[in-house]
This record gives structure tokens, C-alpha cells and sequence, in this order.
């Protein structure tokens, strides 16, 4: 009878404490780390995010540090299109055509499940842009698209993307008054353009794109529609 008593206290012990465990979780705003990072080499980072990050909250709190207040958006719509309509197509095919992916079928609004974060007030921070905007996939938390804009190179932003990753491939448009430079690695490309304004100053607009993690957004969500699809018809078969 003893030992059936000890049994009994050491089995509710341990479901209070799985119980405790649950709320704990719970509670804890971070989200979970739901990708193996180990397995993603690093590639090109912007305030140290890059495609090995992980959204959370710590993150978000070094980045309102550094960059300033964040505006967040829900299940965006992603263009990755830059500098004209048809760049890409022209330049990148691989990347346009992951473009034409995510925005498919044409003409119509396609919202992807991702959070938007956005900084238009860095230069409050003493930090030269004028708009930061990085993309994270809701299914792995982590970084599809960074974009970034600024209208001065007081920071030698340009040279230190030359040191960092090595000399870049150009290409002359809109009649070479407008450049682009570009760098890939581990099938990442970083792009960074220097257009001329009205006035002729240069202007510059930089874009990341984590080719990777763009096609793994594109799988999950088929992957989802697919189950949705298959749960309409069955729930449609048990009607009547």
C-alpha cells in the first residue's frame, strides 16, 4: 500500500511540472526557433541579420535599438522587383522568376504569410538611411528580403560593401547614368544601385534577397493550401 502511495504522489509530481513547463512556454512571446540553422552557410548580413537569424524578440529589440521605432505588417504582398519594371528580367532571371512565383496568378493581390518590418526613422539613431525594410517568413522566422534606401553615402556605405565582400559585378542602365553593383554567394545575391535624381545626385537603394529561404516560403505555403484544399473536401463529402 506504501509503495502504490509513493507511486501515486511521484506521478502527480511529475504532471504538476509538465504542467508548469506548458504555462512557462506558453507565456514567452519569442517565437520558436523552428529552423536548423545550422545547415544555412552565411551569406551577406545587414545589422547582423542575415539567413541564419532568427526572429524574435531580442531581435527586434537590438534592431528598434540600433535602426529605431519598427512598423510591423502582416501576410504582405512581396515584389521583388527593383529599380524599373523589367530589371530583373532583364539582369537576374532567377530572381524574377521566383518573383513571378510569389506573385502569382498575375494582377491580383498575393499576401504571404511573412512579417514586414519597417524603420523609417534610423536617422534619429545617427544611422545614414532614410528606410529599412526586412521580410521574415512566418512558417521559419527567418529573413527573406532586406531592402534599404538612402540619398547620401556619408558613411562610405559603397566602399564598405567592396571590403566586406570583395569587388562587385556592375551594370550600366537608363542610358549608364544609373549603376548597379552585385554580389552573390551561396546562391544569395546582394544588390546595391546608385541612380542619379532630378537633380543628378545620386540616390542608393540596396536589396538582399535569401534565395533560399524565398523558395521555402513558396513550398510551405503550397504545402498548406494543399492540406486546406483536402480538408474543404473532405468536410464537403461529410455534409450529407
Amino acid at each position: 500500500m506504501i509503495e502504490k502511495i509513493k507511486a501515486a504522489r511521484s506521478f502527480f509530481l511529475i504532471i504538476s511540472l509538465l504542467a508548469l513547463l506548458g504555462v512557462s512556454c506558453g507565456n514567452d512571446p519569442t517565437p520558436p526557433k523552428t529552423r536548423d540553422v545550422s545547415r544555412h552557410p552565411d551569406t551577406f548580413t545587414f545589422f547582423e541579420v542575415g539567413k541564419n537569424s532568427i526572429l524574435s524578440r531580442d531581435l527586434r529589440k537590438e534592431l528598434s535599438n540600433a535602426l529605431g521605432d519598427e512598423a510591423v505588417e502582416q501576410r504582405t504582398v512581396i515584389d521583388l522587383e527593383i529599380n524599373y519594371k523589367g530589371f530583373l528580367k532583364t539582369h537576374f532571371p532567377d530572381i524574377e522568376k521566383l518573383n513571378q512565383e510569389l506573385n502569382f496568378p498575375p494582377g491580383e493581390r498575393v499576401e504571404h504569410r511573412t512579417i514586414k518590418l519597417m524603420y523609417r526613422y534610423a536617422q534619429k539613431k545617427n544611422v545614414p538611411f532614410d528606410y529599412v525594410e526586412i521580410i521574415f517568413s512566418e512558417f521559419t522566422q527567418g529573413p527573406l528580403l532586406i531592402r534599404v534606401r538612402f540619398k547620401k553615402d556619408d558613411s562610405n556605405t559603397v566602399e564598405a560593401l567592396k571590403e566586406k565582400y570583395g569587388p562587385p559585378k556592375t551594370i550600366q542602365w537608363n542610358h549608364e547614368s544609373a549603376a548597379s553593383l552585385y554580389w552573390r554567394k551561396n546562391s544569395d545575391l546582394l544588390i546595391l544601385s546608385i541612380i542619379p535624381d532630378r537633380f543628378g545626385n545620386p540616390t542608393y537603394q540596396i536589396a538582399i534577397y535569401f534565395t533560399q529561404e524565398l523558395e521555402e516560403l513558396l513550398k510551405a505555403e503550397r504545402i498548406e493550401k494543399e492540406k486546406t484544399r483536402k480538408e474543404r473536401t473532405a468536410s464537403g463529402k461529410t455534409a450529407f
